[in-house]
């Protein structure tokens, strides 16, 4: 009990939250623009659901977190993934702004999964942090603690961010292009090719980020030119035949 009312035991509570706090933004971005291909009557399932598997799939994450960390090209493979979740979020979106509701309630749930998988190799490794500062027996239960209360956090950010989608489609763009700029600085710090960089490519992070950011808007535009050009032509193959 005394260790309950220690100061340790707080101060890790509190810095976990912090943490999670201003970890959550990139998460939400991605809730948001994964369930917006849903009917409106799914979106809010679709967040809620995706939103409290992904604070589970978190935790087990920072368990292991700091093992993961230390497998070589983890990460890189991790960037290239985000690259075309970002390029694919872009492509469910109409330029004017529309959505085609064609997506489904698991194919939603699925992408936030694999992008907050991927974007959370390295932001549980703060939380892994605070969480040692309190004794080791209570750990794990702050560590559920603290990631279970940004689970709110996440559903009203994702809540509001796709109001403002909605209003403003440039957003949808803009976190596209952030999950594109996360990809290129996971690629930069795998630690199977961080020292060549560090020594030979200055501002590797700012350049990579700069470029995947660059390429997930350029390869998502390109992807729905081409699906806008198929559905336009096929009305035509199917009135000449």
């Amino acid at each position: 009990m005394d260790a309950l009312t220690s100061g340790a035991v707080w101060g890790a509570l509190g810095a976990i939250i912090v943490a999670n706090i201003l970890l959550s933004g990139d998460n939400a971005v991605v809730i948001a623009m994964a369930a917006r291909s849903l009917p409106p009557q799914q979106q809010r399932k679709a967040i809620i659901y995706g939103s409290a598997a992904a604070i589970v799939m978190r935790i087990v994450l920072t368990i292991v977190a700091v093992q993961m960390l230390q497998v070589p090209y983890l990460k890189i493979l991790g960037g290239l993934a985000l690259l075309w979740i970002g390029a694919q979020l872009l492509n469910d979106t109409e330029e004017e702004g529309e959505v085609k509701e064609t997506g489904t309630m698991g194919a939603a749930i699925r992408t936030i999964l694999i992008a907050d998988l991927v974007m959370s190799i390295d932001n549980v490794i703060a939380v892994a942090a605070a969480a040692s500062r309190a004794p080791e027996a209570y750990r794990l239960i702050l560590l559920v603690i603290g990631l279970a209360t940004s689970i709110p956090l996440i559903i009203i950010g994702s809540t509001l961010l796709m109001k403002i989608m909605e209003r403003f489609p440039i957003i949808i763009t803009l976190g596209a292009a952030l999950l594109g700029w996360l990809a290129g600085e996971m690629f930069v710090t795998d630690p199977a090719i961080a020292d060549w960089f560090n020594a030979n490519i200055p501002h590797a992070h700012l350049i990579f980020g700069i470029g995947g950011a660059i390429l997930v808007v350029v390869v998502g535009k390109w992807l729905h030119h081409r699906a806008a050009r198929a559905e336009a032509d096929a009305p035509m193959h199917n009135s000449s035949s």
